[in-house]
C-alpha cells in the first residue's frame, strides 16, 4: 500500500508544471514570468548570487529566503488572470519581478 501512495505522489507532482526564475547580481531573471490560469505551479528559483535573497510577493502571500548559491521551490497557485508582483526582500530596489497569468 505505502509504495502505491510513494508513487501515486510521485506521479502528482510530475503533472505540476515547472517554471524557473535565476537570481543574478541582485536581479530575477526573467523578471516577468507568464504562466497558465488556473493551474497550480511549482517555481524554482535558484540564487546565483553569493548572498542570500528573500522571494517575497504580497499578491502571492509568499516569503522564502534562498542562500547564496542555493535553491528553492515554490508552490502557487492555481490563480486568476493578471499581475502578481515579486521582489527580493534584500535588494528591493533592483530584485523586482512579475508573475503574469493569463488564459
Amino acid at each position: 500500500m505505502g509504495f502505491i501512495l510513494l508513487l501515486l505522489s510521485s506521479f502528482l507532482q510530475a503533472e505540476v508544471p515547472t517554471f524557473t526564475i535565476e537570481i543574478r547580481g541582485h536581479l530575477f531573471y526573467p523578471s516577468q514570468l507568464v504562466v497558465p490560469a488556473n493551474t497550480k505551479i511549482k517555481l524554482l528559483v535558484i540564487n546565483q548570487d553569493p548572498t542570500p535573497e528573500e522571494f517575497e510577493s504580497y499578491e502571492l502571500n509568499r516569503e522564502k529566503v534562498i542562500m547564496g548559491g542555493a535553491k528553492a521551490t515554490i508552490f502557487i497557485g492555481p490563480l486568476k488572470p493578471g499581475d502578481y508582483p515579486f521582489f527580493g526582500e534584500f535588494n528591493p530596489k533592483t530584485a523586482q519581478g512579475v508573475i503574469r497569468v493569463e488564459q
